[in-house]
């Protein structure tokens, strides 16, 4: 049985005061839950304050961002030693704003992702297609190359350590959710996917999350499905309440 994952993407949201009083609310709202894997992911600007109040809770820590080298001249950066030094615990890789915004391509991906393993960082990689991608009956085929080129040079070891996030653009922040059926079908060629690169029973161990107008109202139908792994929530993950509900329903 996979532990299911609940992330909480807070995006450029929340002040300081705001991230301490979330991040403490969620770690209320979830102390007594079993069988979820809880992570919170605000501004690297509070990620130590975060790190110090979740500190001896149920709650991990992660970075929205992270940078492939340890260290040098790229100014605004966060390296993987600086996530780690700071108390995270993951850190969410490709997501659809960064490669959009930020022109991330799918080698700063996949160096990325090597390099949140070789430090002992969980990356929660990001795929998705767009509207226009879907419409063309191109989602499998931009799934499948989006993964196999994050996971290219990722070790059988390592692989069951990746944390898969399905989020299909035109969902994000539109209030537009994928259907469970059509969440599932995704999820399933993922794993399909898998399989074929890493054998079957990695397959089965490997999280794959769905994202994309995540709410409290429309989770237990996703999380009902065979292959979805939990979510990666982003606006409902800015209410304790919601966030919590979100959590308690994938909670086994």
């Amino acid at each position: 049985m996979r532990t299911p994952v609940v992330a909480g993407n807070w995006k450029m949201n929340k002040d300081q005061s705001g991230s301490l009083e979330l991040a403490r609310g969620v770690a209320a709202g979830v102390r007594d839950m079993r069988g979820v894997d809880i992570v919170v992911a605000p501004v690297s600007l509070y990620l130590a304050g975060v790190a110090s109040a979740l500190k001896g809770t149920n709650v991990a820590v992660s970075a929205q961002n992270m940078h492939w080298a340890e260290h040098g001249a790229y100014t605004g950066e966060n390296s993987p030693t600086m996530l780690q030094d700071v108390g995270c615990g993951y850190a969410i890789i490709g997501h659809s704003e960064r490669r959009e915004y930020f022109f991330e391509t799918d080698e700063m991906v996949n160096q990325k992702v090597r390099s949140a393993l070789s430090h002992d960082l969980t990356p929660i990689l990001c795929i998705g297609e767009t509207l226009e991608e879907r419409e063309a009956g191109k989602t499998i085929s931009k799934v499948d190359f989006q993964v196999r080129a994050a996971l290219s040079g990722v070790s059988h070891d390592d692989a069951p350590k990746v944390v898969i996030a399905y989020e299909p653009i035109w969902a994000i922040g539109t209030g537009r959710t994928a259907t469970p059926e059509q969440a599932q079908e995704v999820h399933a060629q993922i794993r399909k996917l898998l399989g074929e690169l890493y054998g079957p029973g990695i397959a089965q161990q490997i999280r794959v999350l769905y994202g994309g107008s995540v709410k409290a109202d429309n989770i237990a139908e996703l999380i009902s499905q065979t292959d979805i792994d939990g979510a990666l929530v982003g606006g409902a993950s800015l209410s304790v309440e919601s966030f919590v509900a979100i959590a308690r329903a994938c909670a086994r």
